[in-house]
């Protein structure tokens, strides 16, 4: 390999940045994008806007350099059709693939598309963005040089630190299906303090101290996240690590487009102009435009907005108006920033039995509510990992803050929220948080994920993140069943307390018997008390409270080729992976096919 690739997959936009492997001293650089801007135009740049356009018969192809018949257009082009067809466009697939309320592996999208527009699934939506990536890569960066292919590369693909296990295989199944063949996961609020600490160099330790709580705070285009990481002295160095994650709130830019789209929506009725659901979806996707440009840059006062009538193809037929600063200012601050105490939770309503497809969407849009129940939930975190009581606080209190994701790029947001979360800790007894200054949001996390590969090959600081918990399997005796006698049930560790993510866990060679082909179930425990077993201790009795019996896994492992309820000679893997979860493997002892294995999944972190 002769690069490290860090991609942000992202809601609103994907970029992607880089850095030469075995070069001493080696920076990350952006990679400029080649992409449609117009019908007749193409040009470079840093981020590529995650929307995709199916052409109609009119247009014909949208040619690329690399692909001359191409019938859809990822990108600049797609977000700019987006406001004038909004039905031949998918957005915001990355939310879809986190929706485990549809199937994200069929074709749905577009939403209320013409008859005429095939329909594609949010996997595969995502695996066109990789491949455009592929494609412009292979052709400004290996067209002379095959060693130098994307799909050949180490390649960091980021993922919201709240994906729950399917959307991250989703994740990694759509790399796969696109051609990437070596890819790691990495939360993108890790990400996004591996850029900084890449920008800030050695200043980084003049800026972290042993003790500080860092809370980064990511609003992007269709989530919000937080994680909470300390700094921690371990003989005698100055180590991260990662204690707390929040749940997933699928809010951010895309509600606001939405909250900005109604206000004008208002705006125009006051005048006696209605509009339809039709041009709705168009104002939305200009409001996002107009969100975007003005957070980006505080000399634009207003943008005008120009809706076109159904069935018209030139602007003068429609309705014009315009988004003014004051008003996405106030819909954004009052709506989403509001100025609330440390002890208000996010408003929950009864949902309707019956609703129009969409996505789940958080029932309350006040970001700083979700922001005391993280704090208030992960009030013992730092007890938890330091051992340092914190007694007579409601809060976990961060004294850095970092902030990333576009929306955070308003400056009056940012404000907002340090004045906000700096009131909270002062009245629990501790002081306002300091803020970590980042340039470019946008393309944070595509750095700190490339920053993170440099960091893995032992090239910078790498943020840890152990288990807090010891985690076993259940293994079932294979005794005859005697009436009345449950049948005895051992425990075997597979990650012992601390296992580092991204490590593999030493298990015996001993075969056990696995059943394909048919539903079957998967015991798991964990222990907060049993921090000395090592991994493959097999327990056969425990103490009562040693062990605490998770939620089991039910699932059919595929026979493929195999008769379906036979058992299966393996032997176990075990890995607690990158992003939190505890891979189990069953490898085959006797392969029908080469690599013969099964896997589950299981969240190991405490909010899973």
């Amino acid at each position: 390999m002769k690069y490290v690739v860090g991609i942000d997959l992202g809601t609103t936009h994907t970029a992607l940045a880089y850095a030469p492997l075995g070069v001493d001293g080696a920076s990350v650089d952006t990679f400029s994008i080649p992409q449609l801007v117009s019908t007749t135009s193409i040009d470079a740049r840093p981020l590529l806007p995650s929307f995709f356009y199916v052409a109609n018969s009119a247009e014909g192809a949208l040619p690329l350099p690399w692909d001359a018949s191409r019938p859809y257009a990822v990108g600049e082009f797609a977000r700019t059709q987006a406001a004038l067809a909004p039905g031949r466009v998918v957005s915001s697939a990355k939310s879809w693939l986190c929706h485990a309320g549809v199937d994200r592996r069929s074709g749905f999208l577009p939403l209320h598309a013409p008859a005429d527009v095939e329909r594609i699934s949010p996997v595969d939506v995502s695996r066109r963005y990789l491949e455009h990536l592929i494609d412009a890569w292979n052709t400004s960066m290996a067209r002379d040089d095959k060693a130098a292919q994307l799909q050949k590369q180490e390649i960091i693909l980021t993922v919201p630190a709240s994906f729950d296990p399917a959307a991250r295989e989703l994740t990694v199944l759509a790399a796969e299906s696109a051609g990437l063949k070596h890819v790691t996961l990495l939360e993108e609020p890790q990400a996004a303090l591996y850029a900084w600490i890449s920008m800030a160099g050695e200043r980084w330790r003049k800026e972290i101290k042993v003790g500080d709580v860092l809370l980064v705070v990511d609003v992007g285009g269709g989530t919000t996240d937080f994680s909470a990481i300390v700094a921690v002295d371990r003989e005698g160095s100055l180590e991260l690590v990662r204690v707390a994650v929040g749940e997933h709130i699928l809010l951010g830019g895309d509600n606001m487009d939405l909250a900005l789209a109604y206000e004008v929506r208002a705006k125009l009725k006051a005048k006696g102009k209605e509009i339809d659901q039709w041009q709705m979806v168009s104002l939305t996707h200009m409001c996002r435009t107009a969100k975007e440009r003005m957070l980006s840059d505080a000399s634009i006062t207003e943008y005008p907005i120009a809706l076109v009538s159904r069935g018209s193809k030139l602007l003068g037929d429609g309705i014009r108006t315009e988004l003014t600063r004051d008003e996405v200012s106030r819909v954004l601050l009052d709506g989403f920033f509001p100025e609330v105490s440390s002890s208000e939770r996010p408003a929950t309503r009864a949902r309707s039995a019956l609703t129009h497809l969409g996505l789940p969407y958080a029932s309350d849009a006040a970001i700083p509510k979700h922001l005391a129940g993280f704090l208030g939930k992960q009030a013992d975190a730092l007890t938890r990992v330091t051992g340092v009581a914190c007694e007579g606080r409601s809060l976990l209190h961060p004294s850095v803050l970092l902030f990333n994701g576009g929306v955070m790029k308003g400056t009056l947001l940012r404000e907002r929220l340090v004045r906000t979360v700096g009131s909270w800790l002062q009245a629990d007894g501790g002081a306002s948080p300091r803020v970590l200054e980042y340039g470019d949001l946008d393309l944070a996390v595509a750095r700190g994920a490339a920053a993170y590969g440099l960091a893995r090959q032992g090239r910078g600081l790498r943020i840890r993140g152990g288990t807090a918990k010891s985690y076993y399997v259940g293994i079932e005796s294979a005794m005859p069943a005697v009436p009345g006698v449950a049948m005895p049930i051992s425990a075997l560790c597979v990650a012992p307390f601390g296992l580092e993510e991204g490590s593999r866990a030493t298990l015996p060679t001993d075969e056990f018997g696995v059943v394909i082909g048919e539903p079957v179930r998967f015991r798991f425990f964990s222990s907060t008390t049993r921090r000395t077993d090592s991994a493959g201790a097999m327990l056969e009795r425990w103490a009562e409270g040693e062990l605490e019996e998770l939620s089991p896994i039910e699932v059919t492992l595929p026979a493929e080729g195999r008769e379906a309820g036979n058992m299966v000679p393996v032997r176990l893997a075990a890995e607690v992976t990158e992003v939190g979860t505890l891979r189990l493997e069953a490898v085959a002892t006797q392969p029908r096919v080469p690599n013969e294995r099964w896997r589950i999944e299981l969240g190991v972190r405490e909010e899973a």
